[in-house]
């Protein structure tokens, strides 16, 4: 579960495949989780999926995901969740040099139970489309 990666080939990922999803609640962790999201951003935010959360004017990717922790924040903390760590990227110390992130997150929530709760939430989805934009 995170944020769109994009792989070599062009492929993106912003949602787990259903077989990642299907392992992955099949054997949930007990107790808190913690969800790390590698983020990259686009140079400008790309509202097609949901025009009716575009700004009037152009925005950047990283101003988008903004609007969309803006949005996300009330409800992750009403779910007893948490951000533990949100820090700009760059291009890595030890890895590929052509990889880079413009930020990491670690985002904590009290059980998965709590964390399905929080994504299915109505509310918060309305904002996705900022995350998908960005």
């Amino acid at each position: 579960m995170g944020d769109t990666v994009t792989a070599d080939d062009g492929r993106t990922f912003l949602e787990p495949s259903d077989e990642a999803a299907r392992s992955f609640f099949s054997r949930p962790p007990a107790g808190r989780v913690v969800m790390l999201n590698l983020l990259r951003f686009r140079a400008v935010a790309d509202y097609a999926a949901s025009p009716e959360l575009a700004p009037p004017a152009p925005i950047s990717g990283r101003a988008a995901y903004g609007k969309y922790m803006a949005h996300t924040l009330p409800y992750l903390e009403a779910s007893g969740g948490k951000v533990l760590f949100y820090g700009h990227g760059g291009r890595f110390l030890i890895g590929p040099p052509e990889e880079r992130w413009d930020a990491a997150m670690l985002v904590s929530q009290a059980s998965v139970a709590a964390f399905l709760a929080f994504a299915s939430n109505g509310a918060y989805l309305a904002g996705v489309g900022h995350r998908t934009a960005a």
